[in-house]
């Protein structure tokens, strides 16, 4: 989900660019069709030096990166990305995977390492954590990106990690209580998000992310309580 209302009515706001770099069309086709129906603005390359053509010619907020390619190896252009444009996030994707391999895509600068077959939550999962990350960033430097299922997806994820830990953390439970959106500060949530659990606002919450478990209703019936008193 993208740029966050909190940081400021004056950040430019574009749909999240994602460049798949996948020589299997199938494969690049699978994930194009579930990223363009999350709302990303997608490109496809099926090869490294087109991929690199791509990324000097247009912004990236992220690289899906094959790391088998037919003319060079994924990892080359993973290494010139990171030093041509290191705010690009990438994804590292292969059917050959190791442990090894992970790690130097890692030291590349890859955010995160997929081992194919993938699923379709897998790969959500994974650009949602790497678009959050560029976001964290990109906000430091009054930027940001949107796209239809950017912004919702990440703060959806959010909320309900806050309401999950609220029925595991007492601790937790108790700081967000006493302090409100302040004890909010490590998790990647809109202002408005923040104003919501901290108030118990049940509607905003129903209709911005969704059913609830009991347990992470709790808090939110306790800080209805709590204000009503």
């Amino acid at each position: 989900m993208g740029a966050l209302k909190e940081m400021t009515t004056a950040v430019p706001i574009h749909p999240a660019h994602i460049l798949i770099m996948e020589d299997d069309l199938n494969v690049a086709r699978g994930l194009k069709m579930v990223l363009d129906e999350e709302g990303y603005d997608v490109d496809l390359r099926d090869t490294g030096h087109g991929a690199l053509d791509a990324l000097g010619q247009y912004e990236y907020d992220l690289l899906m990166a094959d790391l088998r390619l037919p003319d060079i190896d994924g990892m080359q252009v993973i290494r010139q990305v990171k030093d041509i444009t290191p705010g690009t996030g990438v994804i590292a994707m292969t059917g050959y995977a190791t442990s090894a391999l992970a790690v130097d895509a890692m030291k590349l600068g890859a955010c995160d390492f997929i081992a194919k077959p993938f699923t379709e939550e897998q790969i959500k999962s994974a650009i949602d954590d790497a678009l959050a990350s560029n976001l964290a960033k990109s906000g430091a430097m009054g930027m940001g990106f949107q796209a239809d299922g950017a912004v919702t997806s990440i703060q959806r994820r959010e909320v309900f990690k806050v309401l999950t830990r609220t029925s595991e953390d007492k601790r937790f439970w108790n700081s967000l209580m006493e302090k409100g959106g302040d004890a909010l500060w490590e998790y990647t949530l809109t202002g408005e998000a923040k104003a919501a659990i901290a108030s118990g606002d049940l509607a905003w919450i129903n209709e911005n992310v969704g059913e609830l478990t009991q347990k992470q209703l709790m808090y939110v019936f306790k800080r209805l309580e709590r204000e009503v008193w």
